[in-house]
């Protein structure tokens, strides 16, 4: 025999289970979470600046967008080949400054016909002949906290050899340049 089925215009209460108040409070907390961590590294990690003239061609090219790792220094210092960005002598109303340093505290720095030594030995970061010494012409010792940061188009920068600018402080440094993004090719590429 066939089961009548009754009509009912009643509904039965759902209730929510434990179980499910449990899961969406873990999903809540995953995006709080997902949300700080994001906040922290775009602090840290997310700034950007524009290149600001030829100075750093042929590796960054004038307008070009850079990311910078302000974090890194934090718990590191600066090293010889790092492309890093600085306000000049700390100046907040100037653009930032992006070159490539090429001595660190504690090295001797000389340019002597058209060549930089750094400890005598020459820059393999700087290959092309240096017109103007600028302050380098006679040789230079850096002390606690300063570095030398030049352009890798010396012909056409205004970095540590210039007196406007001189000695890099590490305290003026706003961080390394850590990706670069190409307009034409619209890519993002690692700085070396």
């Amino acid at each position: 025999m066939a089961k009548i089925r009754e009509l009912s215009f009643y509904r039965k209460k759902k209730k929510i289970s434990s179980a499910v108040v449990r899961e969406v409070f873990s999903w809540v907390i995953g995006i709080v979470a997902a949300i700080f961590i994001a906040g922290v590294l775009v602090y840290f990690m997310g700034m950007t600046t524009n290149v600001v003239g030829v100075s750093m061609e042929p590796t960054l090219y004038n307008e070009q967008k850079i990311y910078i790792n302000r974090f890194l220094y934090v718990i590191s210092s600066p090293d010889r080949g790092d492309v890093v960005v600085f306000l000049p002598n700390g100046n907040e109303n100037a653009h930032y400054y992006v070159k490539r340093v090429v001595a660190v505290p504690g090295d001797r720095i000389i340019v002597k016909d058209g060549v930089l030594y750094v400890n005598g030995l020459e820059s393999p970061w700087v290959t092309e002949r240096i017109l103007d010494a600028g302050l380098a012409e006679n040789e230079l010792t850096l002390e606690s906290g300063e570095y030398f940061c030049i352009g890798d188009n010396p012909g056409n920068s205004e970095d540590s050899r210039s007196a406007n600018i001189g000695l890099v402080k590490e305290s003026d440094i706003i961080g390394k340049v850590w990706f670069r993004a190409s307009c034409e090719e619209l890519r993002l590429g690692f700085v070396k």
